[in-house]
């Protein structure tokens, strides 16, 4: 029996742990960033949402709120193994769907360049260019439309 993906938010510490482990091992292990800086100050008051599979965090997302109407979403990642199966699509919809719940007029979020196209296909929009991260990340400010 093929086992589902889960989307969710994680619950125990064994969950994070995870959680956190893919984002660094995704958007800081590569650039030879350390342990720790794939989290920030912002996190004990975030959303996160995850995805899962056989007990393996494989996707991540998180979503906090600038002021009373503007979200942004950050950190989404997802393992390689399962990145264009919708996996982050999933985890954006989730975020999106609890930051509107919990009051955001608008959502902007800051993309990689490889995947500015899958916020565009959302209805997100380039609205101004962001710096280029560890010398070599190009990143761009979306906005929904």
């Amino acid at each position: 029996m093929r086992s589902e993906i889960e989307i969710r938010r994680p619950e125990t510490k064994q969950e994070f742990d995870k959680y956190y482990d893919l984002r660094w091992r995704i958007l800081r292990k590569p650039w030879n960033q350390p342990k720790g800086s794939e989290k920030d100050e912002m996190d004990q008051t975030s959303i996160h949402i995850m995805a899962i599979k056989d007990d393996k965090v494989i996707g991540c997302g998180r979503g906090h709120f600038n002021s009373s109407v503007e979200a942004q979403i950050r950190y989404m990642a997802v393992d390689e193994s399962f990145q264009g199966q919708g996996v982050g699509l999933r985890i954006l919809k989730a975020l999106e769907e609890i930051l509107t719940e919990n009051g955001a007029k608008e959502i902007i979020l800051k993309a990689r360049e490889k995947a500015v196209s899958l916020y565009e296909k959302q209805g997100y929009k380039i609205y101004k260019e962001g710096k280029i991260l560890f010398g070599e990340i190009k990143h761009y400010w979306m906005r929904e439309k």
